[in-house]
């Protein structure tokens, strides 16, 4: 399973709205016989690359996997049918599938044609590579990161009026490449007038588009931004209100590329938006009010915090006064990057 698991990693950044999922077929006196992980949208599931590597060896032999094999006709076929064809004895799964389309049927179409079939080993790992997926499918909106680069005394920028420069080369680069594993990056409209962030990744590989969302509820995104410049990184998804959407300027950023889709005007609403849209994991990268928004309507999943050695004495918090320490974060870990720590780790733990 340790093998399945490291497999499976080798997907992120290319498989959503799917799962991360590898798998490993082993004979029954432990000789691997073929290993592989779902690669892309579209393309094989782990079991089936798995299976076609083994051949006719897999017969008698036991599959491992990182997730419920699926048992249903979706871009692919069902991958249950296919390990019961190649003659499997034993199917060992970390986790069960939580797509409604699934979610048992494959454990029970195994067991229905003979198939041991045992669940739970490497059940924790698998579940953090899937976070996103697992949220996207039980609560139909994204993972939400909220990341933030904040002084050694709390504080994200001297002003809210002009960016801040906190962060080293070693911390920004590190901060791209994990640009380059999301669906995409959000921020509020304050964060581009101030700002003007292109939003895309830079020194880092990433194979597909990336979503680039603004939060803007009265519709004040220039029309000039550099975002809607950048537009073969990704698409321009701007999150407004009925009010925003009677603005003059619609016509204008849509003139520009830019997609307007209206809400309620609460961080949820925007996030089930995306849901529909099929946008899985979402870094959320501030200001400080669409952080504190998120923060108080409890959607953030996770914390990544670079914290510089930077001493500001003033400026804007992170989350204000809102009752938050990242000491609090579970499952946290602590990196150091150059100049800069990461401190990260889940709100209230993997769902």
């Amino acid at each position: 399973m340790t093998r399945a698991l490291f497999h499976a990693a080798r997907g992120a950044g290319r498989t959503s709205p799917n799962p991360l999922v590898g798998a490993v077929v082993v004979s029954p006196d432990g000789v691997l016989l073929g290993q592989g992980y779902h690669e892309r949208v579209g393309e094989p599931h782990a079991e089936i690359k798995a299976l076609s590597a083994a051949g006719e060896r897999a017969r008698g032999a036991t599959l491992y996997c990182t997730l419920e094999p699926c048992a249903h006709q979706g871009r692919t076929g069902p991958c249950a049918a296919r390990i019961v064809e190649a003659g499997i004895a034993r199917v060992v799964a970390s986790v069960q599938d939580p797509n409604p389309l699934v979610r048992g049927r494959g454990f029970a179409y195994l067991r229905a044609h003979g198939l041991a079939v045992d669940v739970g080993v490497g059940a924790a790992e698998s579940s953090a590579l899937n976070q996103a997926f697992f949220t996207l499918m039980n609560e139909d909106r994204p993972f939400v990161i909220l990341k933030a680069a904040t002084s050694a005394d709390g504080f994200i920028a001297e002003s809210s009026a002009r960016p801040t420069a906190l962060t080293s080369a070693t911390a920004n680069r590190h901060a791209h490449r994990f640009r380059a594993t999301v669906d995409a990056i959000a921020v509020g409209v304050g964060t581009v007038i101030a700002d003007d962030p292109e939003l895309t990744v830079r020194g880092a590989f990433r194979e597909r588009p990336i979503a680039r969302v603004v939060l803007d509820r009265t519709l004040r995104t220039p029309p000039t931004s550099r975002l809607l410049s950048t537009r073969k990184a990704g698409p321009v998804i701007i999150v407004t209100t009925e009010r925003g959407a009677r603005s003059r300027q619609k016509a204008d950023l849509e003139a520009r590329g830019a997609e307007i889709i209206i809400s309620d005007g609460s961080i949820r609403h925007a996030l089930a938006l995306l849901g529909e849209r099929q946008v899985a994991s979402l870094l959320l990268e501030g200001g400080a009010a669409i952080h504190a928004a998120a923060w108080d309507e409890d959607v953030v999943d996770f914390v990544r915090l670079y914290v510089t050695p930077h001493l500001l004495r003033t400026g804007v918090p992170l989350l204000g006064d809102r009752d938050f320490a990242s000491t609090s974060l579970s499952d946290r870990h602590v990196t150091v990057l150059g100049p800069d720590v990461l401190i990260e780790g889940y709100v209230h733990g993997p769902r």
